[in-house]
């Protein structure tokens, strides 16, 4: 099973040295996974309205006949409805849908074998549009539905996420795509071998009138200076830059998306601190090829690393969180869950409080 890999290359990933010089075999061909079976669940179907009382009369029946819905079942099968409120999703409606995309996660014939990493840029994306000055943005409206913002180029190939989701959110249309999003990202990292990320709901979709301006997502291409505009615009210090970028654990770059090429590391579908090891432990050598500017590591030439990447140690601030990390990946896995909580609820005006974030549980 994919996530039995997983979980056996985390594990030894973890308990190997920083200092070690083991590196796996140079891939020629992309590394895949057996496809987990899909785990079915039940259907479950809700009513907000309140049905009328029970009546002979066949007018107002063919009525509700020709509107149809979950009002005409509930009338012919003369169910009270008068006190029912609108569906409020417990816990457990949530852990249904996390279990739902869960179960679709691995497919041997995508990429390294799942959908997990797409899934995390997508809510990173989604969220990382925040302007703290202007209150704009963020993961509340999940205005990436609509041109232009769709159509940005740090969005590119992401709508191979958004429509893996439609299912899920046909399935559960009670759920904002705001949260769906978000939830999937948490979804993603836990399954893949993250730490625990606690999420609430309470997001909003909005229109395309709430879509972003371009340019306010990371570029690839760029150093510290424009890392640190970007990421102190959402209201992140040094230390949780650096614990964001950790995500680069994961995926891959692709030429006809973001235009790079290549895993940042030797097991892109398991989320541990080894991007931080390797940037620190490999000898990074410009790439000669067609494409932009990026690095690959000089053992293997299979690696990938973009100009930004390598900022984070060319830049002393930064440097000692990235060699704080790569020693201790619990640290690292503690201050990852709590900032990626905080860039998914970036401008979101919740109406719970922090401590009624919700823990989900992992599949087996």
């Amino acid at each position: 099973m994919a996530a039995a890999a997983r979980t056996a290359s985390r594990a030894f990933l973890r308990s190997t040295p920083a200092t070690s010089s083991f590196r796996p075999a140079a891939r020629s061909t992309r590394f895949t996974i057996p496809t987990q079976a899909f785990r079915a669940s039940s259907r479950r179907g809700y009513s907000s309205e309140a049905g009328p009382s029970k009546s002979s009369n066949t007018p107002v029946i063919l009525g509700l006949l020709a509107a149809g819905g979950a009002g005409a079942y509930f009338y012919l099968n003369g169910a009270d409805t008068s006190a029912k409120g609108p569906f409020v999703p417990t816990q457990q409606d949530y852990q249904k849908v996390y279990d739902e995309i869960a179960s679709r996660l691995d497919n041997s014939e995508y990429d390294d074998g799942s959908y997990g990493p797409v899934l995390v840029r997508l809510a990173w994306h989604a969220s990382g549009t925040y302007d703290k000055e202007s209150g704009t943005g963020g993961s509340n409206g999940a205005t990436m539905r609509f041109d232009p913002e769709a159509s940005h180029g740090a969005n590119a190939g992401l709508k191979v996420a958004r429509d893996f989701l439609e299912p899920v959110k046909a399935k559960f249309p009670w759920i904002s795509y705001s949260d769906l999003w978000t939830l999937a990202g948490a979804c993603a990292i836990q399954e893949l071998g993250g730490p625990t990320i606690p999420w609430r709901p309470g997001r909003v979709d909005r229109d395309m009138t709430a879509c972003t301006p371009d340019g306010r997502l990371p570029d690839g291409s760029k150093d510290q200076k424009h890392v640190r505009d970007i990421f102190y615009r959402m209201g992140f210090d040094d230390r949780e830059i650096v614990a964001l970028i950790g995500a680069h654990a994961l995926g891959r770059g692709h030429p006809d998306r973001s235009g790079y090429d290549g895993p940042w590391d030797f097991s892109p579908t398991v989320f541990t601190n080894e991007f931080f090891r390797l940037l620190l432990e490999e000898k990074w050598q410009q790439r000669k090829w067609g494409g932009p500017k990026q690095f690959t590591d000089k053992s293997t030439q299979t690696l990938m690393m973009m100009p930004a990447d390598l900022a984070f140690v060319n830049d002393k601030a930064f440097k000692k969180h990235v060699e704080r990390f790569a020693k201790d990946n619990d640290a690292f896995f503690k201050e990852f869950s709590d900032v990626f909580v905080k860039l998914l609820e970036l401008g979101v005006p919740f109406e719970s409080k922090p401590e009624d974030r919700f823990v989900f549980k992992t599949t087996e």
